[in-house]
């Protein structure tokens, strides 16, 4: 399995971009939710046979179809993918204090939910990282909007690379199509962002791509955590990185 020929200029920098940060950043991950800019991206990974880990992080509450996809991907790129769990005893208590389900009363028990199902696994995964992948794009969000290709995480003290941060809807499905990448059976539902089962839905004609996302919570800044507010890089070495500088 080789990469796809790079017909496409916006490809062709994505694939120098995951490839620098390969070599460059090492070790470097991909923090996979298995939606479909992250399939775009272990298709690069994968195809490429560079050396960027593929983590995903398992709730707990993920929908049948994420699993699935998650063994359809290891048998199609013959890869591992490196699946982390929140701790057990951190689940347990944010249960007895909140219910299983917890997370509808307010937004400050659904955030305690996205903290120990998420972002604590997230940051154990990330430890003795240089770097981690993400597949966001500006267009996905208002809060996205400032996304840009490589970013400083302070949190995690990590470099923050975002590949397609410049890419539409429509580029990362014609990769989708045009290069025959497995993909989550929900999309073809109407949901074109998925996350834990309770809290995902179909989003009807006309909606934000991201409504179906915590969609009882009124505030249009929706996040779990994982995606802190960071600032792009911008230096002399980033200016003098093509692909990668703002």
């Amino acid at each position: 399995m080789t990469l796809p020929e790079p017909h496409d200029s916006r490809v062709a920098v994505t694939i120098d971009r995951v490839a620098r940060v390969a070599h460059d950043h090492a070790p470097a991950m991909l923090a996979c939710s298995f939606g479909a800019e992250d399939m775009v991206l272990v298709d690069i990974i994968a195809r490429g046979n560079f050396a960027i880990e593929i983590v995903t992080l398992d709730t707990g509450r993920l929908p049948e179809e994420t699993h699935a996809l998650i063994d359809r991907a290891q048998r199609h790129y013959g890869i591992r993918v490196q699946v982390r769990f929140p701790e057990r005893q951190a689940v347990e208590a944010l249960i007895a204090a909140n219910g299983v389900n917890g997370f509808y009363a307010s937004p400050s028990a659904r955030h305690a939910c996205c903290h120990v199902r998420k972002v604590e696994p997230l940051a154990r995964a990330l430890a003795g990282k240089r770097a981690w992948i993400t597949g966001l794009r500006k267009e996905q969000s208002t809060d996205r909007a400032a996304v840009e290709p490589m970013m400083s995480d302070p949190v995690h003290r990590v470099i923050k690379f975002n590949p397609l941060a410049e890419w539409t809807h429509d580029d990362v499905w014609t990769y989708i199509r045009s290069n025959r990448v497995p993909y989550n059976a929900l999309h073809d539902r109407g949901y074109p962002s998925i996350g834990c089962a309770p809290c995902t839905r179909a989003v009807e004609a006309g909606e934000d791509a991201r409504a179906g996302r915590w969609w009882w919570e009124r505030s249009e800044h929706k996040e779990c955590g994982l995606h802190p507010r960071v600032v792009p890089i911008v230096s002399a070495r980033a200016a003098a990185t093509p692909g990668l500088a703002p």
